[in-house]
């Protein structure tokens, strides 16, 4: 079976639960995307967990009925079997089994069986795979997915739908596939969920053009054991993508992202991508007024790579008068956004993450952030006070002006910020915002970029290459004497075309143009007289000619 063709299996089988759902009431209901991702992840698990058996015990791969085996097992030789299965793989026993559930599903209160089954596998990995509070309190894996149901006598027929949907599906055979084929699946299985989150977080799914060009223009060089944060993580696009490049095996992840629902999809991709090992890193909380992540001191950590797509505007009043401590004064070194009388959910909140950002790079940090375009050219305030900032401390590497309605839940043209403490030299500037292809999605316009436009924008911004009217590369000073403004177009070249001409044909030319002049002149002199005559006749005593 080729991957295109185990994609479309998946993509099958993510249909098939949705539809399971539909028949029981909970199409597009706001519990839906809980139900569709848990059982997912279970299936997942168990098949991780049969494939690293399998490995561990090649006897096992030819048995059919390698469950029963293990049944059989003592519960010595089960121990040591759990022991040598991979950090990334869930504990589970025989009784954890789909295969168990599938055999037990006409038992009595099946629910309560399916639902414990599920509780059991995330109390005995909770060390592994939950997610923390920034007040230290533990996420666990699963829910009691069938009290979702609100109608107590369809909970047994509900769940046992779900088993003989899942039974006969394996990913045993594509544990070995690398991140493009997860991103497919990943961005399929949440892609009803993402809709309508109105930007808040960076909830919304970033494209995966600006999570390329981000993490490309970021990494262009082996690294090895480095740290990688997201400070508005929503359900990991951008983390993912930082992390292929740089190696799944050579990073640490970090995050931290105020929604509940994005944290759980974060979790998820990271199961799905090898990053099991960074699921304690993940921290639901609000990163501006409780960032988590500190170091032995108790200081803010730093990261060597940050990447974020913070959320634009957003109404922080409630909270706002709370950050104006000492220990923020640093941080936001810029200022706090005043809060307005009206529109407050208008509020601009991504100036404290870049500067939240800035804050937390480490000595040879690198950051790339989505910012409104309009924060490379604005002329006072907050935002011009970081440009300024980022100037002085010579910690830019460059800016990409993204083409408009990249992301589709947004009209607002967007920029990409890259920083690199270590950029002490030209900082290259791209105004990509003619490329692309518009298609409709939904009821929205969206841009596209194809894979030769990407890599256009990555070979130009890595090499720090100037193309007439594309990209330009500019020292500090330049940038100081343009009023710190980080637009590509302020500093492309004004071309003037000379053409070569003869005497007769110059003298030609300027009688032509004297001829015009002469007779502009004559027609503004009639309008004056015109206008004037007019204004006489209606207030006489005023005016004169």
């Amino acid at each position: 079976m080729t991957t295109i063709d185990f994609q479309s299996k998946t993509k099958a089988l993510i249909d098939d639960l949705k539809g399971v759902c539909a028949n029981y009431g909970l199409g597009n209901d706001g519990n839906e995307f809980k139900i569709i991702t848990q059982v997912f992840l279970y299936k997942f698990l168990n098949d991780k967990f049969a494939y690293e058996a399998k490995q561990i015990e090649p006897a096992l791969a030819g048995d059919k009925n390698w469950q029963d085996t293990l049944k059989g097992y003592s519960a010595e030789d089960y121990e040591m079997l759990l022991m040598q299965v991979s950090e990334g793989t869930a504990r589970l026993r025989p009784e954890h089994f789909l295969a168990t559930l599938y055999h037990r599903q006409d038992e009595a209160n099946f629910a309560v069986t399916f639902d414990d089954t599920l509780l059991d596998i995330a109390k005995t990995n909770t060390d592994i795979f939950s997610v923390k509070t920034d007040s230290g309190a533990k996420i666990i894996l699963f829910d009691r997915v069938s009290e979702y149901i609100s109608d107590t006598s369809k909970r047994d027929a509900f769940c046992k739908a779900i088993i003989n949907k899942l039974i006969n599906f394996s990913f045993e055979h594509i544990f070995k596939e690398k991140y493009d084929f997860y991103a497919t699946i990943f961005e399929y299985l949440i892609s009803d969920y993402n809709k309508d989150s109105g930007g808040k977080y960076a909830e919304y799914y970033t494209p995966h053009a600006v999570a390329k060009i981000m993490a490309a223009c970021l990494v262009n060089e082996p690294v090895q054991n480095v740290t990688c944060c997201d400070p508005s993580a929503g359900s990991g696009t951008l983390l993912m993508s930082l992390a292929h490049a740089i190696g799944e095996d050579k990073c640490t992840i970090y995050s931290q992202d105020i929604s509940q629902k994005s944290s759980s999809l974060l979790r998820l991709n990271l199961i799905l991508n090898n990053l099991v090992h960074s699921i304690q890193n993940i921290i639901q909380g609000n990163t501006i007024l409780h960032p988590y992540h500190r170091d032995e001191q108790g200081k803010l950590a730093k990261f060597d790579y940050i990447v974020s797509n913070p959320p634009f505007k957003l109404d922080f009043s409630d909270y706002s008068a709370d950050l104006d401590t000492k220990e923020n004064r640093e941080r936001f070194f810029a200022g706090i956004p005043n809060v307005p009388k009206k529109a407050r959910d208008k509020m601009a909140i991504y100036p404290l993450f870049i500067q939240h950002i800035m804050y937390s790079l480490s000595g040879k940090g690198k950051a790339a952030v989505v910012v409104p375009t309009g924060f490379i050219t604005a002329q006072s305030g907050i935002e011009k006070k970081i440009r300024e900032r980022l100037v002085k401390k010579k910690w830019l590497a460059g800016v990409v002006s993204m083409p408009s309605n990249i992301f589709a839940t947004t009209g607002t043209n967007v920029s990409i910020l890259f920083l690199d403490v270590n950029n002490k030299e030209e900082v290259v500037l791209v105004d990509a915002s003619n490329l692309g292809t518009t298609v409709k999605e939904g009821k929205n316009q969206k841009t596209l970029l194809s894979p030769t436009e990407e890599q256009r924008i990555i070979d130009v911004f890595n090499a720090k290459k100037v193309e007439d009217d594309f990209s330009v590369v500019v020292s500090y000073d330049d940038i100081k004497a343009k009023n710190y403004s980080l637009s590509a177009g302020q500093y492309f070249e004004v071309k003037i075309e000379y053409v070569d001409i003869d005497q007769e044909e110059y003298e030609k030319r300027l009688k032509d143009f004297e001829e015009k002049l002469e007779g502009l002149f004559e027609q503004s002199s009639l309008l004056d007289k015109e206008i004037l005559a007019n204004l006489k006749k209606l207030n006489p005593e005023n005016l004169s000619v």
